[in-house]
């Protein structure tokens, strides 16, 4: 049993609502915290990927997420402690608006939720853009409605002038609550989105380095950076016995570990960073590629294809046909796989109308309709990674559809909520929209590298 660790300094950055500035503003801080000699850990409220990714070109460090409703609640402090070792400071980007959690419930899964679950204060980002005193209001309203979240600061976001910064600032001071910082309006801080939000950081490194700097340079401008690591440092100092990916699998047997291809790249940046951890401490060696351009590695035993945007890149994935060939023919030849959303896409016959790998007796194409939200599911069969029956919670995030042939002898991977089956599986095939969040699952990483082991021919 790994001894108890003392949770660093940590403070969480929330907003009212979605669209107050809190990524830009989280963002700035842990990259000018970091240029001003910090060690900042960052983490994401929820299943996001994107913000993550973000949050890793501004610390140096993995982007890491906090979601009770995936890992459950009993393991985000323990997860923080891991993804925050090395570090001096914290800082928790929220999600949605402060109190805003999985629907039908109390706020669970809310940035407040979690701030309590690490008893860490909580800086509110305001978008000051319409409004004056009124700002006052609001603060005021976010501080009494639930006294067991402490908000110890504002930070005032897009403020237009000098007189408008003097008129937000009198309504704010009866609050009690300071005012750490006011940022201005600043277009160099714009960066490209689509259909699902920002463009991840691996697809527009330059322009995300340049973004992250801009956040950066601003919030050292107009954020009292002293004071925000007051606060942080305020936090209880409680202890925590940290998540350990190698107290939570089985170890496979010693010897020649088999190999577990991670798609990577541009095209499947969605993916935990536990993941690998996991598989690494299950026996496995991880080694990502990219699909665009790379063949799979050498030795390849099992396969993981989490999600991203394939949507974005059909023609040039459909342009590397070794890749698609070589997939297709070793899954044939019993490769193990399992396929997250992109990878569920990448799988099938065509995307778009441009050729996938064909594994799957589908066709996929892009649809102008949202499917976003948490999900109960329950295996529909026995596989190498799940046994029927199995329930598990996931989370599904993407505007495209898939069409599965009438004429097929597959199972489908999930049974959901009224009925719907969802995805495809086999006894070493595992294929869906459905993201998990695999430290709730340690056995499913676990059984991942058993499968590779068997393929591989290291367990006779």
């Amino acid at each position: 049993m790994t001894d108890p660790t003392r949770l660093l300094p940590r403070i969480v950055v929330a907003a009212p609502s979605s669209g107050a500035g809190k990524t830009t503003v989280a963002v700035g801080l842990m990259a000018a915290l970091r240029r001003a000699g910090h060690t900042v850990a960052g983490f994401k409220v929820g299943p996001d990927y994107i913000d993550p990714g973000f949050h890793a070109v501004a610390t140096g460090r993995p982007g890491r997420n906090l979601d009770p409703m995936l890992s459950g609640e009993e393991r985000v402090a323990p997860l923080f402690a891991h993804g925050s070792a090395g570090a001096d400071l914290a800082v928790v980007e929220g999600v949605m608006g402060l109190y805003d959690g999985a629907l039908g419930t109390e706020g669970y899964a809310s940035t407040a939720h979690v701030s309590k679950l690490l008893e860490a204060p909580v800086v509110l980002v305001v978008d000051a853009s319409a409004a004056g005193r009124s700002v006052g209001a609001v603060v005021q309203g976010f501080v009494a409605f639930d006294t067991g979240v402490r908000i110890v600061g504002v930070i005032l976001n897009k403020v237009g002038s000098d007189r408008h910064e003097a008129e937000v600032r009198a309504g704010v001071a009866p609050t009690g609550v300071p005012v750490l910082g006011v940022l201005r309006r600043d277009t160099r801080l714009t960066v490209p989105s689509r259909h699902l939000g920002l463009i991840p950081a691996d697809e527009q490194r330059e322009q995300a380095e340049a973004a992250v700097g801009a956040a950066a340079e601003l919030v050292r401008q107009g954020v009292d950076l002293e004071a925000f690591v007051a606060a942080a440092r305020a936090a209880a100092p409680i202890e925590v016995t940290a998540w350990d990916p190698s107290a939570e699998v089985t170890m496979a047997q010693e010897g020649r570990r088999p190999v577990i291809a991670v798609a990577g790249g541009q095209v499947f940046s969605f993916r935990y960073t536990e993941t690998a951890e996991l598989l690494v401490a299950a026996g496995a060696e991880v080694v990502t590629f990219d699909p665009l351009h790379e063949s799979l590695p050498e030795a390849t035993s099992a396969l993981y294809l989490g999600g991203g945007f394939p949507e974005m890149h059909a023609e040039a994935l459909s342009d590397n046909a070794v890749l698609r060939e070589r997939v297709a023919s070793e899954v044939a030849a019993g490769l193990p796989v399992v396929a997250e959303c992109a990878g569920l896409l990448y799988l099938c016959r065509e995307l778009d109308g441009h050729q996938m790998t064909g594994v799957l007796p589908a066709t996929a194409q892009m649809t102008s309709s949202l499917t976003l939200g948490y999900r109960t599911a329950v295996a529909a069969n026995t596989t190498a990674f799940f046994d029927e029956g199995r329930r598990v919670r996931g989370h599904e995030f993407h505007r495209t559809s898939v069409q599965v042939d009438d004429d097929h002898d597959w199972s489908s991977a999930w049974y959901l909520p009224g009925g719907k089956q969802e995805g495809l599986s086999r006894e070493r095939i595992h294929a869906s929209y459905l993201h998990l969040h695999w430290t709730a699952t340690p056995d499913v990483p676990a059984r991942f590298v058993a499968a590779a082991r068997v393929h591989a021919g290291l367990d006779k």
